[in-house]
């Protein structure tokens, strides 16, 4: 009862906070939280479970270790930002670097698309957790008929009506995060005080522990939207307001893994998607249903924000060839396809090896311009690495099992 009511307050308070016009109205507050909620999104809901079942007592570390690529990966996403997208596209920077960008711009639009299954498959299995209803069967059949929604919506009216969601949902996202924490702060502090924290033996080791991290990179995804910002905020906003999203939400992920990581035994944890709502069962009461609300309007605006953005690429960078109609369309038959054909955490794998692919390019057109600016040798090989790098994730990266 305590813990309900410490996380009560957090939660409303993190809410009051947020509505506030002093804070809601503030330019760089909300550069900040489009690509906070989307590096803190999903990988939320499937982060502890997972990290603590493989890792162990190490699962810390490893967060640290996908906060850092991610890190290294925004570096490259705000050189280009730097470097002028107007400038890239219309060939200022040469026409590899155009071409580049062309490609990339391809593989998001793609990423894009299993995202969106990422997102509408754990809304489906987090929607009837707490039902009777909450087995594989009935969480495809319920992520199925939202695709069938949301390309409905889409085909006929398009997605304006339903961006105001959006904000809303970032907000209650945040407050219940801001509680989540709260409650664990205090169950951290129960557990150490009664000598029962634990060091949990690591599952997987060497080569597949690392493969299996690869594999994880679509948790820590969502900093690159602030380059997709550019008709909100000035470069220097959206390259200002990226840094700081990521100190935030690195700040976050670490103390929910490093609180969550000591205080569970193995038994107490389980490898399915909706893990996290009786880890949290535990912890106090209220905390289950607060995860579901979060779960069903963060995953339900994050999959309209990015189906949307698939739309849009795909009708740019084919000339219009392919109308967002069309697109949406696409992406629903893909979608509907992969829901069927593999389980959540294979989606998670399929959706870190895309983005991969699209972070690996960025970092090829940000070698290409620092060679032609002539940044020296040390900026060219750190791009190129990277590059290497998503080259590796997206050729190696694996599902958990």
């Amino acid at each position: 009862m305590i813990f309900d009511l410490i996380i009560a307050i957090a939660t409303v308070g993190v809410a009051i906070v947020l509505s506030m016009p002093r804070v809601s109205r503030s330019t760089t507050w909300r550069a900040v939280v489009t690509p906070l909620a989307s590096i803190i999104g999903s990988g939320f809901l499937l982060l502890g479970p997972v990290l603590n079942l493989g890792y162990g007592g190490y699962a810390p570390l490893v967060m640290l270790a996908l906060c850092l690529v991610a890190y290294m990966y925004g570096s490259v996403i705000r050189s280009n930002i730097a470097a002028g997208e107007d400038k890239i596209i219309d060939g200022t920077h040469g026409k590899l670097a155009q071409q580049v960008e062309t490609l990339s711009s391809w593989s998001l639009a793609f990423a894009y698309v299993i995202s969106v299954t990422y997102y509408l498959n754990l809304l489906g299995a987090f929607s009837l957790s707490l039902t009777p209803f909450s087995s594989a069967l009935d969480a495809k059949l319920m992520t199925t008929a939202v695709f069938i929604i949301i390309v409905l919506v889409g085909w006929l009216r398009g997605f304006k009506s339903l961006e105001r969601l959006e904000y809303v949902s970032v907000g209650l996202k945040l407050a219940i995060i801001a509680g989540l924490l709260a409650g664990l702060i205090a169950h951290f502090g129960e557990q150490a005080i009664n000598d029962r924290l634990t060091f949990n033996a690591q599952n997987v080791s060497g080569w597949p522990a690392i493969t299996m991290a690869f594999g994880l990179l679509i948790t820590v995804q969502g900093f690159e939207t602030s380059r997709y910002l550019g008709s909100n905020y000035d470069a220097t906003t959206r390259i200002k307001s990226m840094r700081l999203a990521q100190w935030l939400s690195t700040l976050i992920y670490l103390v929910y893994i490093l609180l969550i990581s000591y205080v569970f035994a193995p038994d107490e944890m389980s490898s399915s998607e909706t893990a996290i709502i009786d880890m949290m069962g535990i912890v106090a009461p209220i905390l289950p249903f607060m995860l579901v609300a979060a779960a069903l309007a963060s995953q339900f605006s994050a999959a309209i924000a990015d189906t949307s953005g698939s739309g849009g690429l795909f009708s740019e960078v084919s000339r219009n060839r392919i109308t967002e109609p069309q697109a949406y369309l696409a992406l629903g038959v893909i979608g509907i396809a992969l829901t069927w054909s593999a389980d959540i955490f294979a989606i998670v794998s399929y959706a870190s090896r895309a983005f991969a692919i699209y972070y690996g390019l960025q970092a090829l057109l940000a070698a290409v311009i620092a060679t032609r600016q002539d940044n020296g040798w040390v900026r060219v090989g750190f791009f190129g690495l990277l590059a290497a790098l998503g080259a590796a994730i997206a050729i190696m990266g694996q599902a958990v099992e």
